[in-house]
């Protein structure tokens, strides 16, 4: 099991943004329009991923992403950590990036 970021190092997410959950057969050019507007709209979003294929295309979206938003002349870095989702009952370690302007 990976470790989780202690809450001291875990990104604020004190404000809520819906969570764009990717899975390995998610389109990574749609998740990527998603992602830039949701930057476009609340400034930051949150990508969720569990699984080396979904990761994947979580990845590729935020790349995508990032060409979308330099026509706005937005710069966005991400900040990736686990964290612990439930899933049907039982606990599952997912990736999680937060995208959000330079």
């Amino acid at each position: 099991m990976q470790p989780t970021h202690p809450p001291q190092l875990a990104p604020d997410t004190s404000t809520t943004v819906d969570i764009i959950k990717v899975s390995a057969r998610s389109r990574s050019t749609a998740v990527a329009g998603a992602i830039a507007g949701v930057v476009r709209e609340h400034n930051r979003a949150e990508v969720q991923a569990i699984g080396a294929g979904a990761v994947n295309q979580a990845v590729k979206a935020v790349a995508i992403a990032r060409g979308y938003l330099t026509d706005d002349q937005i710069d966005v870095i991400t900040i990736p950590y686990f964290t612990e989702v439930m899933i049907e009952g039982q606990e599952r370690t997912a990736v999680r990036l937060l995208v959000e302007p330079r």
